[in-house]
């Protein structure tokens, strides 16, 4: 890329469902992997995790940025 050319990415970010089980980091990856299927053949350029700590169990969130460019094979 040359400099000054503008690329723009998609992203999304989602979280487990507040109360019992929203620290539940496999759980957030499956639905995270489930949005991602549903979006279909997309290129994943990375994933951010954050957590944020409350009274029960952690607040998570995954931010995925992706282009809708098929993935190379």
């Amino acid at each position: 890329m040359a400099a000054g050319d503008d690329w723009t990415i998609n992203h999304f970010s989602q979280s487990n469902p507040s109360g019992a089980g929203q620290g539940d980091v496999a759980a957030l990856l499956r639905r995270v992997a489930d949005s991602l299927d549903d979006r279909g053949d997309v290129q994943v350029a990375d994933i951010t995790f954050a957590s944020s700590v409350t009274d029960g169990e952690d607040d998570l969130t995954l931010t995925v940025y992706f282009d809708k460019q098929s993935r190379r094979r």
